[in-house]
């Protein structure tokens, strides 16, 4: 189901500028720690990965800050455009900027988000007042992904490895989808009057954690990164997440019944 929100921002106990922090931060850290520890072990290449879940994280909370507003069957598409920008501004900025590659994609798409911000306010006339900060913040979230599961599956940023292992094999799609679901998703999950910030958080989390696993899987046909570490700690972060995750609907749920099996045919009659 795809809905919007209440018609009005979001709130939670994480303030949003720490969320900020942690995505650009945490993406750009996961991204550079993964590229040059992969140069003495293949095994480091899954920081690039856990930046990315610090990307995906922050990008979802800037969904949902936005979506809260009452954006309907946009809540996918908004997660989408993430990732198209995403890809557009990580591709310039790894061919143009050498080692400071994931520094330009970011400012890059901190530029494109920000322009499609005023164009859907000033010219679409959405009249969201967070819009332009929010597409400016998800278009960034949405590259520092890309960069961070490039890194775990390659073991670089470098923008040759990056086009001849990710882009031209195509697995760039599957970076798409699980990125853009990663941000995406959340929100869409736990939409409604009783929405939290930490259970959509805690979604987020989970679902970066097997974009995690599925970078770690495409790592094991390809050079330079190492799989099993990427496999090893996304399953486990996703355990946590999601057992956490569980204990947060449970909190949330006004009562949680046991439906059992689906009765027979016979049963019905």
């Amino acid at each position: 189901m795809s809905a919007g929100g209440a018609g009005g921002e979001a709130t939670g106990g994480i303030p949003q500028n720490q969320l900020i922090a942690l995505g650009s931060l945490g993406g750009l850290a996961g991204a550079y720690a993964g590229h040059f520890l992969s140069i003495t072990s293949p095994a480091f290449a899954f920081l690039g990965a856990l930046g990315a879940i610090c990307a995906i994280v922050w990008g979802s909370a800037a969904v949902r800050r936005v979506a809260s507003y009452g954006l309907g069957t946009g809540v996918p598409s908004i997660g989408m455009m993430a990732l198209g920008m995403g890809v557009v501004a990580s591709m310039f900025g790894l061919a143009v900027g050498g080692i400071a590659g994931p520094i330009v994609a970011f400012i890059t798409a901190s530029i494109i988000g920000l322009v499609i911000g005023v164009l859907a306010n000033k010219v679409l006339g959405m009249g969201i007042p967070i819009m332009e900060q929010s597409m400016t913040e998800i278009a960034g979230a949405g590259t520092l992904t890309i960069i961070g599961l490039s890194v775990a599956m390659t073991g670089t940023f470098m923008f040759d490895a990056v086009l001849e292992t990710v882009v031209a094999t195509g697995y760039i799609a599957v970076i798409f989808i699980a990125g853009g679901m990663a941000i995406l998703h959340p929100f869409n999950a736990n939409l409604g009057p009783d929405e939290k910030q930490d259970r959509t958080l805690m979604t987020a989390l989970e679902k970066g954690a097997i974009a995690m696993v599925v970078a770690g899987i495409v790592a094991t046909v390809v050079d330079g990164a190492s799989a099993v570490p990427s496999i090893m700690i996304g399953v486990f972060i996703w355990y946590i997440a999601f057992t956490k995750y569980v204990k947060l609907v449970n909190r949330d749920a006004y009562k949680v019944l046991g439906t059992g099996l689906l009765p027979t045919e016979e049963e019905l009659e």
